[in-house]
């Protein structure tokens, strides 16, 4: 099955990762800063009452983005298809478009709260192709995956590109493309990060992610989302922006979380970068959005921490 997104809209944005301590701060949230904001679907599936009808003013006023924590699409255990349907009457209730999803697993009977690597090997990719082809029968849109930090590679036999490239070929999908988890990548496991960006299909990618990572030591960095951004990591999205032009970009912060004065800083380091890349290069990327507002422009530039 082939899934087309709706073309009601463009997302092109700046955002801001929504948490339920920030219900309350509606007067206090600018479109002219934020965009669009993201949200883990999982926090937000069983709020009713006034915490849901608070959450629904600003699904009316903002375009939404799903992120998810827990479809396990590498996962052994069979998809839950009950909670994929329960998704997909999410979206379709707040007019949001696109959901994405880590290529990773995180459980069989159970949940591992965390994120496991998916084995490189052939048999990986047809297996989780089939899923993520399911998983987009049911909630009527692409599926979003994004590339995932990992700390060993089990089992592999072949590299992290073939591997991605081949699942969103296969699966007809599009991509999440974590600058950060780049970075962090190449430094665990000795490979270059620009090579890395240049082998992503432009067409695929529907928008970024920037986050924070520990320093462990000189050759161990820690996905944490809970630090500043490094130059290093700005440097590469400048980067990715020269190779691929400038998508929607979204800032992750999940730990150590600033007030949000101090995050809108970050995004608009982003805006900065975005506007210099595209006066160099003009190409400016747009995903389709829908929102009940009508035709919201979405600036390229987004943030996200993980809602509680």
């Amino acid at each position: 099955m082939t899934t087309k997104l709706s073309t009601r809209s463009s997302l092109q944005g700046a955002g801001l990762g929504f948490r339920r301590e920030m219900l309350d701060s509606f007067d206090e949230f600018n479109i002219s800063a934020v965009d669009f904001l993201e949200v883990a679907p999982e926090n937000w599936l069983p709020v009713g009452g006034l915490m849901g009808r608070q959450f629904q003013q600003f699904t009316e006023k903002f375009p939404f983005v799903l992120h998810g924590l827990s479809l396990s699409i590498g996962g052994p255990a069979p998809l839950d298809e009950p909670f994929i349907r329960s998704i997909k009457a999410f979206m379709d209730k707040h007019q949001i478009e696109l959901y994405s999803e880590h290529l990773s697993y995180c459980g069989d009977d159970g949940h591992l709260y965390d994120l496991m690597p998916i084995p490189f090997t052939e048999e990986a990719v047809e297996y989780v192709s089939a899923r993520i082809r399911r998983v987009q029968e049911i909630i009527e849109r692409p599926l979003i995956m994004e590339n995932v930090s990992y700390y060993a590679a089990p089992g592999q036999e072949m590299d992290e590109i073939s591997f991605i490239t081949q699942i969103m070929e296969k699966a007809d999908c599009r991509m999440l493309l974590d600058v950060n988890n780049v970075y962090v990548n190449s430094v665990n496991h000795r490979y270059d990060a620009k090579s890395y960006i240049d082998a992503m299909p432009t067409e695929r990618i529907s928008y970024l992610h920037m986050a924070g990572h520990f320093d462990e030591a000189e050759d161990l960095l820690v996905d944490t989302h809970g630090d500043d951004v490094k130059d290093t990591v700005w440097d590469l999205l400048t980067y990715t922006y020269e190779k691929h032009g400038v998508f929607p970009t979204l800032l992750e912060r999940d730990f150590n979380i600033p007030p949000l004065n101090v995050l809108l800083r970050e995004v608009d380091k982003i805006k900065q970068i975005q506007r210099a890349a595209s006066t160099a290069v003009p190409e400016t990327n747009t995903i389709p959005l829908s929102n009940k507002n009508g035709d919201i422009a979405l600036s390229a530039t987004a943030v996200q921490a993980t809602t509680n």
